[in-house]
């Protein structure tokens, strides 16, 4: 299996409002719920009006789309990085996972997902 790497910094923030996110950017996430509006997005396009915010991730996706039938595969990735005390912020689009690593442990994990029989590229 392939992973790709993500080729920018990344932050995980909140906002309060949809207005404060720059939506023609290239790369996003938004998460809404009852409590809370979180982002993640290139750390150069952060929207200056966030509640919180936290800087200094990387990240990677696994490669093509994946059948909404395939079990374990972000529990099998999620797994060799937690048996490497690596945390990870996962977050999914209809055709695959994106799975975010803070910048000082991302050499490391793909190493270890290297070593694991991963492709990274």
């Amino acid at each position: 299996m392939e992973l790709k790497k993500i080729g920018y910094d990344l932050t995980v923030c909140k906002v309060r409002e949809i207005k404060d996110i720059a939506l023609d950017d290239d790369f996003y996430f938004i998460g809404r719920t009852d409590e809370e509006l979180s982002l993640v997005c290139k750390t150069e396009s952060t929207p200056a009006q966030t509640t919180e915010r936290d800087d200094g991730w990387r990240g990677f996706r696994i490669q093509g789309v994946l059948d909404f039938s395939l079990i374990g595969i972000l529990a099998k990735l999620s797994g060799i990085l937690a048996e490497n005390k690596i945390g990870i912020f996962a977050v999914s689009t209809y055709n695959t996972d994106y799975i975010l690593v803070k910048e000082e442990n991302f050499d490391k994990a793909l190493a270890v997902l290297a070593e694991a029989g991963y492709t990274i590229v």
